[in-house]
Formats: structure tokens, C-alpha cells, sequence
């Protein structure tokens, strides 16, 4: 009777799995992969708060909001509650709308969890390719033959998009229905960089990429220009990937001493 009434109270929001004891709850939980859980204490076999201390002992499920539901409203069972990681509490009746209050704000700190755990990766992955680049692309081109550093060049353009690529989201970087200005400047973005896109002076035939922060930093660019030729080859490789014809220019490089990057984009004529 309880799972049928907790069922009606939030079958128009949200789509429901259920369970009826504490075991089955655990072998649902990695199938169905749920959002928020609801668990009332008196269970067979493992009670709530045995499950919930396990689906929070889970590096896979410890973030999965728990509601615990429960007509014990003593000082003791809330504080077991608590040690077994409960993120909520409701009392037997329950209240639809504060059922479904406590629900869309667990929904909304999950959501807030998540996008910092994203952005803490995107942090990451910026400072692995700006260490790698900054730091030991300068040395090893300096010891290498002049035929060999194109290679290399190219083979760390193609490291930086296809990581980006594959570590962000494609809403964040940008689709074949956003100007590929948008998308060079989205994906550069990602290195650290705070670069916009402009039309340029002969309309769509032209748009400019600039930005006053250097992907790299303005004293290692500074130091090595050759990072400057990085960022072009950035470009030019996003072109190839949304196959644009269209070639890049460089005009201002905070590297060679500019106050800002300035790269244009030309529509090739055939």
C-alpha cells in the first residue's frame, strides 16, 4: 500500500521502480540506475538503513540522493538514519508536496554535485595538455631535426582537439549548426583561453578569433612563440573536422609581444 501510494504521488513527474525489501533494492539500484531513492526502514531481509549504508559504502552509488520514509520519528532513528547516510527524511503519512519538495531539491544538489565533479575533469584535462605543451613541446623541438618538428607539431594538434572532443560534452564545444567560429573558440576555450569570434570586415568571408588570454599563458608564449603556431594549428585541425573550406591566418600573437591573439579565418575561392 505504501509503494502504491508513493507510486501515485509522483507517477506524473517521474517514472518509478520498486521493490519490496531491501535486497531487491540492491540488485535494482546498478540495473535501473535511479535518481533518487526512496527507502522505508522496516524492510525484510536488509532494512533501510542497512541498504542505504551500503549504496553509500559505494563509490558507483554514494551520490544517489536516499529519502528515508518512515513512521519511526524518534531521536534514535533519526540519528541511525544520519550514521547509515541518509540525505533526507520523511514521516509516515506522507505529504505529497513535501515528497516532492524534498525531491526536486536533492534532484538540484545532485545536478550541482555533478557539474562541479565536470568541471574539476575539465580543469584536469587543461592544466595535463598545457603542462605537456608548455613545458616539454619547447624542449623536445629544440633537440629535434627541422624535418621531424612538423611531425611533431602536427601529431600534438591532433592530441589537443581529439582530447577536448572526447572529454566535453558536444553541446559545450559546438555542432555542425554553430558557426565554426563559435566552435574554434568554445574548444581553444577549454585550454584556458577567453577567445570570441567576430565577423571581419568582408562579411561571411571573413570572421575573426581573438582573445587577450593566451591559451598557454602569455609568459610561456612569450617565451616560446612556437606555442602561438599550436593555436593555429588548433584551428586549422577543427576545420579539417567540420570540413570548412576555409584557412587560417595569423595576425597578432600575444607570443610575438601583441597585446592580444588575433586570427582570421578566409573563405578559400575556388
Amino acid at each position: 500500500m505504501n509503494i502504491e501510494l508513493l507510486k501515485a504521488y509522483l507517477e506524473n513527474d517521474y517514472s518509478t521502480v520498486s521493490a519490496t525489501n531491501g535486497r531487491d533494492a540492491l540488485e535494482l539500484v546498478p540495473v535501473e540506475k535511479p535518481d533518487v531513492i526512496l527507502l522505508d526502514v522496516m524492510m525484510p531481509e536488509l532494512n533501510g538503513y542497512q541498504v542505504c549504508e551500503t549504496l553509500k559504502k559505494n563509490p558507483e552509488t554514494q551520490f544517489i540522493p536516499v529519502i528515508m520514509v518512515t513512521a519511526l520519528s524518534g531521536r534514535d532513528d533519526w540519528i541511525a538514519g544520519i550514521e547509515a547516510g541518509a540525505d533526507e527524511f520523511l514521516t509516515k503519512p506522507v505529504n505529497k508536496m513535501e515528497l516532492l519538495t524534498r525531491i526536486t531539491s536533492l534532484l538540484k544538489l545532485k545536478k550541482m554535485h555533478y557539474d562541479l565533479l565536470d568541471e574539476r575533469n575539465k580543469l584536469n584535462l587543461q592544466n595535463k595538455i598545457r603542462s605537456v605543451l608548455t613545458q616539454i613541446i619547447p624542449t623536445l623541438l629544440r633537440t629535434l631535426p627541422t624535418e621531424q618538428k612538423s611531425v611533431v607539431i602536427h601529431q600534438m594538434i591532433n592530441m589537443v582537439v581529439e582530447s577536448i572532443l572526447e572529454n566535453t560534452d558536444s553541446d559545450e564545444h559546438g555542432d555542425e549548426c554553430e558557426g565554426i567560429g563559435e566552435i574554434c573558440c568554445n574548444i581553444i576555450n577549454q585550454l584556458g583561453a577567453n577567445f570570441e569570434n567576430e565577423t571581419g570586415e568582408n562579411g561571411d568571408k571573413e570572421l575573426l578569433l581573438k582573445g587577450n588570454v593566451c591559451p598557454w599563458g602569455r609568459e610561456e608564449a612569450q617565451l616560446n612563440p612556437i606555442l602561438c603556431t599550436l593555436t593555429r594549428g588548433i584551428f586549422s585541425r577543427i576545420i579539417d573536422i567540420y570540413e570548412q573550406d576555409l584557412e587560417v591566418d595569423v595576425l597578432e600573437t600575444i607570443g610575438n609581444g601583441d597585446e592580444q591573439c588575433l586570427f582570421q579565418l578566409n573563405k578559400i575561392e575556388y
